[in-house]
């Protein structure tokens, strides 16, 4: 297994995020929300790059497409101790387009492969791309190809891609995440044609079962080097706990989400004491206990109790118990 990763989601993947994730995994790499280049240079940087580092390994993902920008934005973020560079070729929003950058770059694979030239210039630690298999009426088998080929020939050999088309007309962010077709194939096919790359894939991977499915010989020869997950792990983040034992083999017991809320405890504790209000972290854990008995109650509590004046790790403690109480009951009946 070379890598496993949680997708950078905007509005998602925050510290707090990242912090918790890291509670249920030791080895998964952590992305940042996608961040402009303009923005960690001009902008307000520990608001925008600053990080725990008990989040490690972390990686930090670019949106741009002027070099010189991107190599001063890396430079940054490799100064700040980011262990990986990562540029988005895959996001499909209007402000993205209108910025030229994100997905529409698949239209522009040498200026990516100058973009990702000028990031490896600028760092020392590893330089990835994320990317689609295409826009509009690319046809992808080109269309990757061509993208992956130019920033290889740069000197990039790490791609995360994300089995679909972005749409870029006529189809939302949300309906570009669901509606275009997956295309798995596609992603082994250049895998078996470019063996010496690490190819990472992406995109309606529910579970770990689907997970572990993707990095296995499905009968052609191929095993993928890694899978990233987006939207399950946000909403289940209890299936991050079996992680490293079932992708990275490690021994010992697999993180419960009682370990995991009492390893995130003491990051709750001196985040409230430096003035973050609770809900910015509680609002990442509502999904953890999925499918328990309690978990409705558990969401409510954090989410209705945590908004108070003054809420502190009470509230956790009373969502907590909500939860055992419920499996309690279930288990006297």
């Amino acid at each position: 297994m070379s890598r496993f990763s949680i997708a950078p989601m905007m509005d998602w993947t925050d510290r707090h995020c990242r912090a918790f994730h890291r509670a249920l995994t030791g080895r998964a790499l952590l992305y940042t929300e996608m961040v402009t280049a303009p923005a960690v240079i001009h902008g307000d940087r520990e608001r925008l790059l600053g990080f725990d580092g008990i989040e490690h390994p972390v990686a930090l993902q670019l949106g741009g497409s002027e070099p010189d920008q991107l190599a001063q934005a890396a430079r940054i973020g490799a100064e700040r101790g980011y262990d990986e560079i990562n540029l988005n070729v895959g996001c499909p929003s209007d402000r993205v387009q209108s910025g030229r950058f994100g997905a529409c770059l698949m239209k522009e694979p040498g200026l990516v492969a100058d973009c990702m030239a000028a990031i490896r210039e600028a760092v020392d630690v590893p330089a990835t791309v994320k990317c689609r298999i295409g826009v509009d009426d690319q046809d992808p088998e080109q269309s990757l190809f061509a993208t992956v080929d130019a920033c290889a020939a740069a000197g990039v050999t790490t791609f995360i891609i994300h089995a679909r088309k972005a749409w870029l007309k006529g189809l939302s962010p949300k309906e570009n995440r669901d509606v275009p077709p997956l295309d798995y194939a596609l992603v082994r096919r250049l895998k078996r044609e470019r063996p010496h790359l690490t190819v990472c894939i992406n995109g309606g991977i529910a579970d770990l079962d689907q997970a572990e499915a993707h990095l296995a010989d499905a009968g052609d020869g191929v095993r993928l080097d890694g899978v990233m997950l987006g939207r399950a792990a946000y909403h289940e983040p209890a299936l991050l706990g079996q992680v490293d034992r079932r992708l990275f083999g490690e021994a010992g017991p697999d993180i419960d989400p009682w370990t995991a809320l009492d390893r995130y405890r003491p990051y709750m504790a001196a985040r409230l004491e430096a003035g973050t209000a609770l809900p910015a972290m509680t609002r990442h854990m509502l999904g953890l206990m999925h499918g328990r008995p309690g978990a409705r109650a558990f969401r409510r509590i954090l989410t209705v109790e945590a908004i108070r004046p003054g809420a502190g790790l009470e509230v956790v403690d009373r969502a907590v118990e909500a939860v055992r109480e419920a499996e309690a009951r279930r288990q006297a009946a």
